[in-house]
């Protein structure tokens, strides 16, 4: 069992309809696209799979998607959309569970990596996914860069959304290199917020580099998005993918 939280079962009820948004054909658009052009003929895998935001239409695109998820209630919610046969999922962690046969590509999307609140175990993660690509196969990370530049002497908080129902911000440790999201969150119309926290380690991209090299990848491309936009300095999130030689 690695460090990663736990998502319980009022949790895993609730994420879809939290995350809508970001489950709409529209926004999935380029993400699948992505994906299922790395993919090409073979399989793909996805790490902490959750409810099947992605994978679910990734797998109705016509790739054949497999997952590994630690929650039990997030694996049933996505179970209710798609049966076993279609779509297997592996009960276990993403840092050591092991599935059977060989992929073309391995996936990791929305900053999950960083639920592993370790070093170790985020470099358990990439050789995890060096171990089921196939030579040529790649893996694929989405995650955002640590907004550290916007953090003046002596504060340690960051807004990252102020909006009609969710008030979210991120405090940090540096030296632990460990951030708690927070969250408030407004149910119902009776005016009343739903407070929640979640706890994230997060890494630069050339510490991911360095975690890829040691599991035997190497860097094929990173971009600022699914759409392709060039990376740059001022980038707030990167699309990375790392191809294991022939």
């Amino acid at each position: 069992m690695t460090s990663s939280e736990l998502w319980t079962r009022d949790s895993a009820d609730r994420y879809d309809a939290e995350e809508s948004e970001r489950s709409s054909a529209a926004f999935l658009g380029p993400t699948l696209a992505f994906l299922a052009d790395l993919a090409g003929d073979g399989r793909a895998l996805e790490f902490a799979i959750g409810t099947g935001r992605v994978g679910v239409p990734l797998r109705e695109r016509g790739v054949p998607v497999a997952g590994i998820e630690l929650s039990e209630p997030m694996a049933a919610v996505l179970r209710s959309k798609i049966d076993a046969d279609t779509l297997p999922v592996t009960i276990g962690d993403m840092a050591t569970t092991v599935v059977p046969g060989e992929f073309s590509l391995v996936y990791l999307v929305y900053n999950t990596i960083t639920n592993l609140l370790t070093q170790d175990e985020q470099v358990e993660c990439f050789r995890n996914a060096a171990r089921h690509l196939a030579p040529g196969g790649r893996f694929v990370i989405e995650l955002g860069v640590p907004p550290l530049r916007f953090l003046p002497p002596g504060q340690v908080a960051v807004p990252f959304d102020v909006s009609e129902r969710h008030l979210g911000f991120d405090t940090f440790d540096l030296v632990e290199q460990v951030l708690v999201s927070h969250h408030l969150t407004r149910d119902g119309a009776d005016g009343r917020y739903r407070r929640g926290s979640s706890r994230h380690r997060y890494a630069w991209p050339a510490e991911l580099d360095l975690m890829a090299r040691i599991a035997g990848l190497e860097l094929e491309r990173r971009v600022a998005d699914w759409d392709g936009t060039p990376f740059a300095q001022d980038s707030a999130q990167h699309v990375s993918v790392w191809r294991k030689p022939l």
